[in-house]
């Protein structure tokens, strides 16, 4: 019985083993100082019809198309900045340089040399002179006119998403440009860079669940970070004024579209400030962001466009609840009266949930989705914020603000609780809360009431999630759009 045709990884592989039988390495170790294609198209954009370079360039990078025509062929490659045609022919390369020019495939990668010139079709095109393959590729890139659709291929194989969807590169690179601004803002301003424990005996600063892992050697269980908060107050304690960290943050939750177990967060502290400071702080920082990635402090968001500019709208929690809810919650401080109003607002509550998380659900249900242009949701009841500094004039709330821009909360800020015995009170409770089955409530951290002990100066505490404002000014929908490599199930094998 006659064999069928072979399949395209069948072909591939046969290539390779020619290439191997043939002695040549199908695998190069370099291709030293190729050009950018970039720079090349800029540099060569007067070119007219049938202009040539005088000098020869090397370029290197992946081939995305093939065409043949007779005795030459085009690809089209594409490297780190951008894409380019690739002419080679018989008269060039040889018979056999140009039969190996036509046994690459797309998805292979290349190193090619030669002049530049301008097609009779228009295109900037490079006249390969001589070429080496660096990479077997034995795999067929997505098809071409449909790419590569199935979100959950795209991020199980991010490799294969950022070769064949530039939208999805672009989004990468936006990431790295905010954090390079943002470094720089806050460099500039005065703050100090550090570094502190991702492995911690205690996880505080935030009310979630933690990650546990334990340490062989000294036989002791930790838990990987909640938040950046209670170290860096550490170092507000020792003598550092302003300080900020980047890092990555670990919480065991769901997974949603603006929720992934592992997440970057900036966070600050800034001795002898409040949150008023802090708030300007963010919305100067964002608005600069803003202008360094996208050249002005707008952003299209869902068919919208998001003016960043300072100053920001404030609001207070209270009157932005009753005004999308219609519920004042300081007229119901007792958990029973709050759950009714709650219901009767047509939100099923949870029995675990505290007085607390009531007035949550309804910032998250009423509120969130209507705070599209930057706001600042301000003054939060204390059972919200254990280690927010109460307000003066009223001490059932504190001087909290959260950032929201999009519909998403993108900031956490407050004024620090510098009162050793009014934290210790408010970590008693939470560890109480605990001890009764709330597995997202804190602990008592004797090191860092101690730390409060002697002393820390007023104090000015930013949140700001790397993830989410990369969606905003990416304009991706899904943090999984933000995240290179999010945390998936496994496959089932």
């Amino acid at each position: 019985m006659a064999e069928g045709p072979a399949s395209e990884a069948e072909e591939r592989r046969r290539k390779l083993d020619g290439l191997l039988a043939a002695g040549e390495s199908p695998y190069r170790n370099r291709f030293p100082a190729p050009d950018p294609v970039a720079p090349l198209l800029d540099r060569f954009a007067a070119f007219k019809e049938g202009d040539r370079s005088d000098k020869e360039f090397r370029v290197a990078g992946r081939i995305m198309i093939k065409r043949e025509m007779g005795k030459a062929a085009f690809l089209v490659l594409k490297d780190a900045s951008g894409r380019i045609q690739l002419y080679g022919n018989v008269n060039n390369l040889g018979e056999d340089g140009y039969a190996g020019f036509r046994r690459l495939d797309p998805g292979d990668v290349i190193g090619a040399t030669g002049p530049v010139f301008r097609t009779r079709r228009g295109e900037l095109t490079i006249e390969v002179k001589s070429f080496l393959l660096l990479a077997k590729s034995l795999h067929a890139l997505p098809e071409k006119w449909h790419g590569l659709t199935d979100v959950e291929t795209r991020y199980r194989q991010r490799y294969l998403d950022l070769i064949v969807n530039d939208d999805v590169r672009r989004s990468f690179y936006v990431r790295g440009r905010i954090l390079t601004a943002l470094r720089r803002f806050m460099d500039e301003r005065g703050f100090l860079e550090v570094e502190t424990p991702v492995m911690q005996t205690i996880p505080g600063g935030a009310t979630a669940r933690s990650f546990e892992t334990h340490h062989n050697a000294l036989d002791l269980d930790l838990y990987l970070r909640i938040a950046l908060e209670l170290h860096l107050k550490r170092l507000i304690v020792g003598g550092f004024d302003k300080v900020y960290e980047i890092g990555r943050i670990f919480r065991n939750e769901g997974i949603s579209t603006r929720h992934n177990p592992e997440f970057t967060m900036m966070e600050s502290q800034q001795a002898y400030a409040d949150y008023n400071e802090v708030m300007e702080m963010i919305e100067q920082l964002v608005a600069f962001i803003a202008r360094e990635v996208l050249g002005a402090p707008r952003a299209p968001w869902k068919g919208e466009e998001i003016d960043l500019t300072p100053p920001w709208r404030r609001a207070t929690l209270r009157e932005l609840i009753r005004e999308h809810s219609g519920i004042d919650f300081m007229e119901y401080p007792e958990y029973e009266a709050l759950k009714t109003k709650v219901e009767e607002a047509g939100i099923k509550v949870d029995p675990a949930w505290s007085w607390g998380k009531l007035v949550d659900e309804l910032l998250s249900g009423f509120v969130e989705p209507k705070l599209v242009q930057p706001t600042f949701v301000i003054d939060y009841p204390l059972e919200l914020s254990p280690l927010a500094r109460p307000k003066d004039d009223d001490p059932m709330l504190v001087e909290r603000f959260e950032g929201f821009i999009g519909g998403i909360e993108i900031a956490n800020c407050f004024s620090e609780l510098t009162d050793p015995l009014d934290q210790r009170r408010r970590l008693e409770e939470q560890a109480d809360q605990r001890e009764a089955g709330d597995e997202e409530a804190g602990y008592v951290d004797e090191d860092f009431l101690t730390a409060l002990e002697y002393g820390m100066p007023p104090s000015g505490g930013s949140g700001l999630g790397i993830d989410r404002l990369t969606m905003i000014l990416a304009g991706s929908p899904s943090i999984r759009d933000a995240i290179l490599f999010p945390l998936l199930r496994p496959e089932k094998g």
